[in-house]
Order: C-alpha cells, then sequence, then structure tokens
C-alpha cells in the first residue's frame, strides 16, 4: 500500500469516528477561522436568538450557566467600546455589524434555585464563598464563550474573538452594576471577501496533547 493509501485510509478512520457529516465538520471547525473582516450585511434579531437557543444547552457545573451577553450593534453603542479595545482591534470592533460582550455574572448563584432545584441549599452555598464562586463563574463562562463560538459559525456568521481590551473599564461601562467581569468581545458577521483571514497557524498533534491509560 502505498504513502498516498495510508493517509486516505486514516483519514477514512477518523471520518468515520464522527457522525456529524463532513459539511458540518468544516463549517464548525476544519474551514471556521477567526474572521478579520466583516461585510455590511447585519445580524439579526433571529440569527442572535438562534445561536442563544442552540447553545444554551452546551453543559456547566451544576448548571450554573454565568454567562450574561451584551450585543452592540447600533453606532452609538459601538462608538462607546472602540476607545476600550487594544489599538489593533478598535477598526474592526468599528465595522463589525455585531459585537457581543461575553461577561461572567458573579452573582449567577441567585439563579441557582431555579436551574438547580434539587440541591435547595446551592445558592447559599456559592453566597458563603465569594471567590469560590468568582473562580466558578469565571470557568463556566469561559466554557459558555466556546460553546457560543460554535453557534455563531453554525448560524454561517464568523466569529471574530478578541481579549485585547481594557476588560475593566468595559465591564463598569456595559454593566455599571459591578456583579459582572467581562471576559471576551466578539465580532460576528458574514466574512468579507478580502482581509477576513490570516494564515492558518499549526495545531500540535494528538500525541502531543492527549495520553491514554
Amino acid at each position: 500500500m502505498g504513502k498516498g493509501s495510508v493517509v486516505e485510509s486514516m483519514t477514512t478512520v477518523a471520518d468515520n469516528a464522527l457522525t456529524l457529516s463532513d459539511e458540518a465538520q468544516n463549517l464548525l471547525f476544519r474551514d471556521a477561522r477567526t474572521a478579520n473582516a466583516f461585510t455590511d450585511e447585519p445580524v439579526t434579531d433571529e440569527q442572535i436568538q438562534a445561536i442563544y437557543d442552540l447553545v444554551k444547552w452546551a453543559p456547566t457545573s451544576m448548571n450554573s450557566q454565568p454567562l450574561r451577553v451584551v450585543v452592540l450593534r447600533s453606532e452609538e453603542a459601538k462608538a462607546r467600546l472602540v476607545p476600550l479595545m487594544a489599538e489593533g482591534n478598535q477598526a474592526k470592533v468599528a465595522a463589525a455589524p455585531a459585537v457581543a460582550l461575553f461577561a461572567a455574572d458573579v452573582d449567577f448563584h441567585d439563579e441557582m434555585p431555579k436551574l438547580f432545584p434539587h440541591f435547595p441549599g446551592a445558592r447559599d452555598m456559592f453566597a458563603a464563598d465569594e471567590a469560590g464562586r468568582e473562580s466558578t463563574a469565571a470557568l463556566n463562562a469561559g466554557l459558555q464563550i466556546g460553546y457560543a463560538i460554535i453557534g455563531i459559525r453554525a448560524a454561517g456568521l464568523a466569529a471574530g474573538p478578541m481579549t485585547g481590551m481594557d476588560a475593566e473599564a468595559i465591564s463598569k461601562e456595559f454593566f455599571p452594576d459591578g456583579r459582572h467581569r467581562v471576559l471576551v468581545a466578539i465580532n460576528m458577521g458574514k466574512p468579507a471577501a478580502e482581509g477576513a483571514w490570516y494564515d492558518r497557524l499549526p495545531r500540535l498533534e494528538m500525541d502531543e496533547v492527549v495520553e491514554t491509560l
């Protein structure tokens, strides 16, 4: 068997191990890229609703769901954000049809009676441990942000996640209650025909990452 046949055989084995169609795999992972430029086609209410209704089902610790989101679409709202972003991200934000601010709600425990009703003491347990609550909020909101990126791609949009920003200032500007910590801003929209993509960077192979015992 030639080298090409071995590679083809390995690819077939890998593909057969996944129940998701090749088209869906490519849309969500292989062909998906971090977008840096977008068309001016708007992101609709229906798309935002569909993305949320999909990713809300993904798991979080004790069903805590600490992620809170503000979506900026108006020029006025984006103008408030632009000066709080790193210089290299400001033009991207200004030109994107929508920018979502993803924050961790450190008071997520107030929703626990609804979200985790079979454990009546969940709210009080978190209320007594603010440091643990903040850690739980950050970890699980981070998980939900990952799910959201996949959801944005599933809606046929591109995502441009950014952490180059003054997160504390953005939290104060858009979550003035002081109980939310902005973790990432994500530009959303249809990718532009030119300037949307940088070159694909390398990925680690499985034997560099995974150990099976």
